[in-house]
């Protein structure tokens, strides 16, 4: 058994390699010129949709698109947070315009990130159409027969048996069913094929592209997301008009939202007590109560990355923080507000700032009208006076303590714009001097009373400290079809990369000398060590049932030495 080196090219060489090599690919075939003033209008279409519905193209719009999505994760986004878009504006007074002009506030639903998506999604249907009927047409084709000259493809081997042609080729057909090739007999050679599913890999992972671009623009178009601060013992119910912060794909229906409604019953949050770690996070868990449209309550946890899914929506956990109960009283000692008022964390030991808005009920000394305003801060942890700044040691509620500022006049909540609940407009208010603390403000702990001036009133830290959870409800109804598609397009991939399509020719003929020639060739879709291993394998298998002959010389030496030991036998007698 020999193997034969590659051979120069030559002009017959086609025959070989290029015959034995055709259709191990779905490409699309190239154009060997195009002649720009040749092609006319109609050719021109057709060279443009040729290159559009290129695997190269459609690369370089893949790439493109992922290149379009950085700003939209760099930029704020309008449709994502319109306070943010407003602070960069106010912040970038120059690049704003420019900005604008090119839609980078709006990425996603901007003209050009748009053409991008529908280019790539008119490509990758163009390039795949086509090859996937070529592809069904060869999987209902047979293996192509021998070329004439084997030697001339990349692996090759061949030796002299005595078995018969026929038997030669019946042994080789069961050998290369046996090895799951796709085989045939054709004249005096069989032909097998396999790795098919190096293509169908191929074009799976290009349907899985698709796949996920459908539920990309599915996603965008019919989500809603929503925002919702909740304190320990009050709940939600899941309409428009109970969300803090709504934002919505432009084909969703406020219709569409899910009917359920849930309470937080407690907020448990435990933190790493000493170490290095001091201060992490170790249990960070809502209790809520839910029900559906049925109306049965049902319990249940949700944890930071477990979030709680109901029909087609989930509720996950974002942040948590503090609402200290508190008490107003006017100088007449009746209570105008009472309740816990969720405090907004600005350190990750949940130093907390926050506003006390009594916008009703509240009369001053001359039994006028008047609003009342306290700015909070509250540290769930304090070091002590003396200790340094007032800002939180650690965030569980081991020394709590709030310092509040008051101030009197009007809110501003009747101008009809918008306020924001953690913060107090003092333009119009005037600041309340105290007797105590630093004259401005005072520092409580809870049970204690901070007197108002004047008769003005007084406003109390109840003992009772609640905890608030932050959740976001939604619905993405895209991802489900988005994973599908990215295990799909991994599961092609892997295909189109490991798998080898190659071919494999036996052919076995009776030599001048009476002796059968056989002739192994293997043939793949690019450069593989692997295709000779696999063929000397082959090779192996078939010399058990076709052993080799001896050559010439060696069967006339063992004539010569069979009538040598005839003539010593005859002497010896």
């Amino acid at each position: 058994m020999t193997d034969t080196p590659d051979t120069p090219d030559t002009p017959d060489a086609p025959d070989a390699a290029d015959t034995a090599g055709a259709d191990l690919s779905t490409a699309p075939r190239e154009d060997s010129a195009i002649g720009g003033p040749a092609l006319g209008v109609v050719g021109w279409i057709r060279w443009f949709w040729r290159q559009l519905t290129s695997m190269r193209v459609a690369l370089i719009l893949l790439f493109l698109l992922s290149l379009g999505a950085v700003p939209g994760s760099l930029i704020p986004q309008t449709s994502a947070d319109e306070m943010k878009v407003a602070d960069f504006k106010a912040a970038h007074e120059t690049l704003t315009p420019l900005y604008e002009k090119l839609q980078l506030f709006d990425v996603y639903s901007s003209v050009w990130f748009s053409a991008i998506y529908i280019l790539l999604f008119v490509s990758l249907i163009g390039c795949i159409v086509p090859r996937t009927w070529q592809f069904v047409g060869q999987l209902r084709g047979l293996p192509p027969g021998a070329p004439k000259r084997l030697t001339r493809l990349p692996a090759y081997t061949t030796w002299r048996t005595e078995a018969d042609p026929e038997e030669v080729r019946e042994a080789a057909l069961a050998l290369l069913k046996g090895r799951r090739f796709r085989s045939r007999t054709a004249g005096d050679a069989v032909a097998a094929e396999k790795g098919y599913l190096r293509e169908a890999g191929n074009l799976v992972f290009h349907l899985a592209l698709i796949v996920m671009l459908i539920a990309f623009a599915w996603g965008v178009l019919f989500k809603s997301e929503g925002g919702k601060l909740i304190v320990e013992g009050e709940g939600f119910s899941n309409t428009l008009s109970q969300y803090d912060d709504f934002k919505s794909g432009s084909q969703f229906g406020v219709d569409e939202l899910e009917p359920f409604s849930f309470t937080l019953d407690t907020f448990t949050g435990t933190y790493e007590q000493s170490g290095p770690q001091r201060g992490t996070p170790r249990t960070f868990e809502a209790a809520v109560t839910y029900s559906q449209a049925d109306g049965k309550d049902k319990k249940a946890v949700i944890r930071v990355n477990e979030p709680l899914k109901i029909g087609d929506s989930k509720v996950f956990l974002l942040a948590h923080g503090y609402a200290p109960v508190v008490t107003v009283k006017d100088g007449k000692g009746k209570t105008v507000f009472h309740g816990a008022v969720p405090l907004l964390p600005i350190d990750n030991n949940v130093t907390s700032t926050g506003a006390i808005k009594v916008m009703d009920g509240y009369r001053n000394k001359n039994g006028e009208k008047e609003q009342l305003g306290f700015q909070a801060f509250f540290v769930p942890t304090f070091a002590g006076d003396g200790q340094g700044s007032m800002f939180s040691q650690f965030p569980a509620l081991d020394f709590p303590v709030m310092a509040l500022t008051g101030y009197y006049g009007s809110l501003g909540v009747d101008s009809g714009l918008p306020q924001n609940v953690y913060q107090l407009d003092t333009s119009k208010m005037t600041q309340f001097e105290i007797g105590e603390g630093t004259g401005v403000a005072k520092r409580l702990r809870p049970g204690e009373t901070m007197t108002l001036p004047d008769g003005a009133g007084s406003i109390t830290f109840e003992k009772e400290i609640k905890e608030w959870a932050s959740f976001q409800v939604t619905q993405q109804p895209g991802n489900g079809l988005a994973l599908t598609g990215a295990v799909a397009a991994i599961a092609g991939l892997t295909g189109s990369l490991f798998i080898q399509r190659r071919r494999i020719w036996i052919r076995a003929v009776r030599g001048e000398d009476g002796v059968t020639v056989v002739e192994m060739a293997g043939l793949g879709r690019g450069e593989s060590a692997k295709l000779p291993e696999e063929l000397a394998d082959l090779a192996v298998a078939l010399t058990a049932q076709a052993p080799p002959a001896p050559e010439p010389a060696e069967a006339e030496a063992d004539a010569d030495a069979s009538e040598d030991a005839d003539a010593s036998e005859g002497v010896e007698k």
